[in-house]
């Protein structure tokens, strides 16, 4: 006989908010998804908005994009809209796109361990509970059960505007807090992409996390070893490109899994005299989070050659001491850190570049005299390089006077840059003023032959 597993959550008849008790609007609601919505219901099949944006309606916030969940299945929905492309191995969903909006379209999914025989083997799990398939199609009760987080776990109906709630994650959005739904550990072990989820949705919302969560996360860090760099590279874009970066940053440290993303940096930071990363790092993600909450564009190069910057460092000043070149030191460093880190976060190359560029410019800021600091400023990495200058001045790194030199460099007119550059320190870092050695000229054999 199948038997219902211990480890999946019991179903309960759902909490039914009805229209008026509620403030979810179709007028916040994105007219792309009200489209996919209304014609999955027209063609007579459940059509749901769930997720995060059901969580953010609740909230008064507004929903970064718009998830659809229904009991069509893919090749139905495929039939239904002629815009729409399946994707996913381990499970398929489909995109509708309308324009730059894609709406993501789910059908709803019954916990794998559901249904097993008694005595047959999970062969759907790896040997740390990790999920290794997760294609099994359900009803709308037992997808609610298989999702992660109460508050994500909210469904609006578009056919009478209610919104049902199978797990309590109304009342922990009105409390506040960020619970797993089932046992966390098994939870986590079959996904530990979730401890991620469960610190940046905190983070990101300002909810605490329930004690019951919260504690195997502690212990079970580890296991994020086994997720691929690929995956990990897309939540750490989730976890420091969402406005929290900073918040998402102390709190993967407190549950101490920020070790599992970048080691090196960890390691860094383990150092009792490590003043300069703990001053770096921090002002790199506080002026990430600035820049998104002003609308500006956020580079993922500049924001990973912040996060490696001190491993580089590091390994940079262990090559000098060996007798090396600076700048060959720095650039072996930088490939060595990148090396080790594609391990556990891999970095694509268009963001890979740019920040190894972002490093090597540092050398050239001191160098200042001639033509050197007018054709620094013509590389296409000035800007982004002059902004990690001022990083490591701002953490003691660098001198603040040179920062306040270049500041005030791309602020004066050609004349002034010029009159800067010659009142540059003869006997300054960087060999201004040095005289030029003068090349002898070679004598000519007499006889004016050829040398032999």
């Amino acid at each position: 006989m199948p038997k219902q597993d211990s480890r999946v959550p019991t179903i309960t008849k759902p909490l039914v908010i009805p229209r008026a008790e509620h403030t979810i609007s179709r007028a916040l609601i994105s007219d792309s998804a009200l489209k996919v919505l209304y014609r999955l219901k027209d063609a007579g099949y459940g059509s749901f908005l769930v997720g995060g944006c059901v969580r953010d309606l609740m909230l008064g916030r507004e929903p970064k994009d718009f998830d659809v969940v229904t009991n069509a299945r893919p090749e139905q929905i495929k039939e239904l809209f002629r815009n729409a492309r399946l994707i996913g191995r381990r499970f398929r969903l489909a995109h509708i796109r309308y324009g730059q909006d894609i709406i993501e379209v789910a059908t709803f999914r019954a916990a794998p361990h559901t249904g097993k025989e008694e005595g047959e083997s999970d062969d759907d799990v790896d040997e740390t509970g990790r999920l290794l398939s997760d294609n099994v199609f359900g009803s709308q009760d037992e997808d609610a059960v298989r999702r992660d987080i109460t508050v994500n776990a909210l469904y609006y109906d578009i056919s009478d505007f209610t919104v049902k709630d199978y797990v309590g994650g109304v009342a922990d959005l009105e409390a506040g807090l960020m619970r797993m739904i089932g046992d966390p550990a098994t939870r986590f072990r079959e996904d530990p992409v979730r401890m991620l989820r469960v610190v940046r949705f905190a983070s990101r919302l300002g909810f605490r996390i329930d004690p019951a969560t919260a504690d195997p996360m502690y212990d079970i860090g580890h296991l994020l070893l086994n997720v691929s760099p690929a995956r990990m590279f897309e939540e750490v874009l989730k976890l420091f490109q969402g406005g929290y970066a900073l918040e998402t940053y102390e709190m993967l440290r407190h549950f101490d899994l920020f070790r599992f993303l970048f080691p090196l940096t960890e390691d860094s930071l383990a150092d009792e005299d490590a003043n300069f990363p703990r001053v770096l790092l921090p002002q790199a993600l506080a002026n990430t989070d600035q820049r998104i909450q002003d609308g500006k564009p956020v580079n993922p190069a500049f924001l990973f050659a912040a996060l490696l910057w001190e491993p580089v460092r590091l390994a940079m000043e262990r090559r000098i001491a060996q007798g090396q070149h600076p700048f060959e030191a720095l650039t072996q460093a930088g490939e060595e850190v990148l090396r080790e880190q594609q391990r556990h976060v891999s970095i694509p190359k268009r963001f890979s570049f740019p920040m190894r560029e972002i490093w090597e410019l540092q050398s050239r800021f001191t160098r200042r005299s001639g033509k050197n600091a007018f054709r620094l400023m013509e590389s296409k990495r000035f800007r982004a390089a002059y902004d990690f200058l001022l990083l490591r001045a701002h953490a003691g790194e660098e001198s603040q006077e040179l920062a306040d030199w270049w500041t005030r460099f791309q602020e004066v007119d050609a004349d002034g840059q010029a009159e800067m550059v010659r009142n540059l320190a003869p006997t300054e870092a960087g060999g201004e003023g040095r005289p030029k050695k003068r090349r002898r000229r070679k004598r000519k054999p007499k006889g004016g032959g050829a040398p032999v």
